[in-house]
């Protein structure tokens, strides 16, 4: 096989993913990868951080509500209900979101961290934090999203402007104590009469000082959930144009770049969707690949869109949870619509081939939009009947993610054989072809290595000592008598 070095480089438009929320469940990145065929630029997990709470840290939703109360909307709770931050001060990094995150890398995918975090917590609390995520590499870390709302428990605590400077605090703890982590500035709203977005005053210093800015928003969207049906006439859902959204994002951006002293933040879309609740779900499919078909012309400030999210309790998933067993989901029309977005060319990472490589071989993972792996060219005489790689002794403990004929497949540490021939089910070879097999080699333990050297917080290194074998055969072992 002939054998170059190769470049993956960042999307046009970078596709992330949400996986579990207070509406779901988190869903192991295998099973994902095995129904998408495709990883993501990173995935979006939340968490919250009320330290100073009584109760905490269970679960908001599993503490009684004061004088007897019940819940009538999702965030009636003493505190926002996501799953608890299990690090900080007082906690340790064997629990979540630190497995879920070490799932994430693995499968060469970059972490997008969703944090609500009490106002009020001391600043050695956020400096513990810093440090849990370090290994971590390029994670996101998105503080306290939504940040002009009203729902979440910081917001009912604290103004505005304590919010505001509570973010500032937050990102300056960060850049000293693990500067490659890059925050996101959840509050992008379509300007008002008064030509601003919400808050943009009280937030100008947060604009200018964060990593990206971002919006969170839906096309529809049922937010009564799960205290009441979307029904006709209803007020607890809205539904909206895919123009009126494009539009808004290009007014977004241009108030971001005004606040921001005109130097240009990527601008990313942190949750997007069409709740099923209230399109049903065939108009959801419908219009959400309009939308995203739509999206790089007409809205080219956007550099990354969260689909809001896999599995999902309502109607807001590729997937809907099973009520019988948490651990199933029912594949919706929109799963089918998303995996055609997902091989549009600008929604795809760029490859890029380099120099001709010899073994051992050394990989460099920085991430999903800066990596260096291996490209080998492969010939095929026809669709195949069997398409296996297997690895030497020596290169079996490499974590490895391929790509071959448009689907990736993920290898562990351990493993030494992955079969392929799945990636010819849908996609046939109709003759004679030359592939490529595209091999990136992320952190088996899903952390970089402080070892590695002075760069191990933004990359890791991996040498593979052998060429692989490719098992490639067009009949069957035994034809039929």
């Amino acid at each position: 096989m002939k054998v170059n070095h190769l470049h993956m480089g960042q999307a046009k438009c970078a596709l992330d993913l949400g996986d579990g929320s207070e509406r779901g469940e988190y869903v192991d990145q295998d099973y994902i990868l095995h129904k998408l065929g495709k990883p993501h630029r990173g995935i979006n997990l939340m968490f919250c951080y009320y330290p100073l709470d009584k109760g905490w840290p269970a679960r908001a939703s599993t503490l009684p509500l004061p004088d007897g109360k019940e819940a009538g909307f999702a965030w009636d709770y003493a505190y926002d209900d996501y799953f608890p931050y299990q690090g900080g001060l007082s906690g340790n990094t064997n629990g979540e979101p630190f497995q879920s995150m070490r799932d994430v890398r693995r499968h060469g995918q970059d972490v997008i961290l969703t944090l609500t975090v009490d106002c009020a917590v001391p600043d050695e609390h956020l400096i513990k934090i810093a440090e849990d995520l370090r290994p971590f590499g390029r994670l996101m870390l998105r503080i306290n999203h939504e940040a002009t709302g009203n729902w979440f428990a910081f917001n009912k605590r604290y103004t505005y402007q304590e919010v505001a400077d509570f973010y500032v605090r937050f990102h300056k703890i960060l850049k000293q104590h693990a500067p490659h982590i890059r925050t996101i500035l959840c509050i992008g709203d379509p300007p008002g009469k008064d030509g601003k977005m919400h808050y943009e005053d009280e937030f100008a210093q947060a604009i200018d000082v964060t990593d990206f800015w971002s919006t969170d928003t839906y096309l529809a969207l049922h937010w009564g959930w799960p205290f009441d049906i979307a029904e006709p006439g209803g007020t607890s859902h809205k539904r909206g144009s895919n123009t009126d959204m494009l539009r808004d994002f290009n007014l977004e951006y241009e108030r971001f770049m005004a606040r921001g002293n005109n130097k240009s933040r990527p601008f990313v879309v942190s949750e997007f969707n069409a709740d099923g609740d209230v399109t049903g779900p065939y108009e959801q499919a419908e219009q959400l690949g309009d939308f995203y078909r739509r999206l790089p012309k007409e809205a080219p400030c956007i550099t990354g869109v969260t689909f809001y999210q896999f599995r999902d309790r309502g109607r807001l998933g590729l997937e809907i949870e099973d009520p019988n067993n948490p651990n199933i989901g029912s594949e919706q029309p929109v799963m089918e619509e998303y995996k055609k977005i997902m091989n549009m060319k600008e929604f795809m990472p760029v490859m890029t081939i380099k120099d001709t490589a010899s073994f051992p071989a050394k990989m460099r993972w920085g991430g999903s939009e800066d990596a260096d792996g291996l490209a080998f060219q492969l010939t095929f005489e026809k669709n195949p009947v069997f398409c296996e790689i297997t690895f030497n002794e020596e290169d079996v403990k490499l974590n490895l993610m391929m790509e071959i004929n448009g689907k990736w497949f993920y290898k562990k540490s351990g493993v030494k054989s992955i079969d392929m021939i799945s990636a010819f089910f849908d996609n046939k070879l109709s003759g004679k072809q030359d592939i490529t097999l595209r091999i990136f080699a992320s952190p088996p333990d899903g952390v970089n290595d402080p070892a590695q050297g002075a760069d191990w917080e933004t990359n890791y290194y991996t040498e593979m000592k052998n060429e692989p074998q490719m098992r490639i055969r067009y009949e069957p072992a035994m034809a039929l008598k």
